[in-house]
């Protein structure tokens, strides 16, 4: 069986206003499959590069809270949203802050938990 998904790829905006970002994970949701997952990979020389002042343990566990608001065990002072549409719909919503999601793409797949690493190898790292 082959199941639609969408995904959207988090970015790490260090200035909003320049507009200038490196992607640091996907979240892909599939519907049909009841999946919704996150993946991610921190290049800390690439991203230290980009932007000395990084503060990696922020932006990993901002990454970490993504992770679990897909698992549906959102920390405390996220929002709780009991369908994974829903929770993906708050994860791609846009937001002005160092990790930001981009535009909402879409495809085709017979396997979300592989297709989410794919993006991840080609949008990522």
């Amino acid at each position: 069986m082959r199941y639609g998904y969408q995904y959207v790829v988090l970015r790490y905006v260090p200035a909003v206003e320049r507009e200038e970002f490196v992607n640091v994970g996907v979240v892909l949701y599939a519907q049909l499959a009841d999946f919704l997952g996150v993946a991610y990979s921190l290049d800390a020389p690439r991203l230290q590069a980009f932007s000395p002042a990084v503060d990696l343990p922020a932006l990993t566990q901002s990454l970490a809270a993504l992770e679990r608001v897909c698992e549906d065990d959102p920390p405390p002072g996220l929002p709780q949203h009991a369908k994974p549409g829903q929770r993906f719909g708050w994860l791609s919503a846009p937001r002005s802050t160092v990790l930001q999601p981009g535009p909402v793409h879409g495809g085709v797949t017979a396997d979300p938990a592989a297709e989410l690493q794919r993006l991840l190898a080609k949008l990522v790292t």
